[in-house]
């Protein structure tokens, strides 16, 4: 599975919009994900021209779950630096 294939895989069609950054049904993490796809084909501008666009995740307990890349919560190997701009 190619996480930047340009053509969604048939999974994602049945994805729900998870408002936090976890999957919606167990809360399980993004990095516990069994599949992962990024739309980066359409991205979508922010108010301050900063790109987002869709990850889909694929969550082991069956969910298929979407949220927004600016929604991510800040990795923890960032500098705080980077995190604030």
């Amino acid at each position: 599975m190619d996480a930047f294939a340009p053509v969604p895989p048939e999974w994602t069609h049945k994805a729900i919009h998870a408002y936090e950054f976890c999957c919606p049904t167990c809360r399980a993490s993004s990095r516990d994900a069994e599949n992962v796809w990024l739309n980066r084909r359409s991205p979508v501008m922010t108010d301050n021209y900063r790109r987002k666009w869709q990850e889909f995740y694929q969550c082991r307990c069956g969910c298929v779950w979407w949220a927004w890349s600016s929604d991510r919560p800040p990795s923890e190997f960032s500098s705080s630096e980077q995190q604030s701009t």
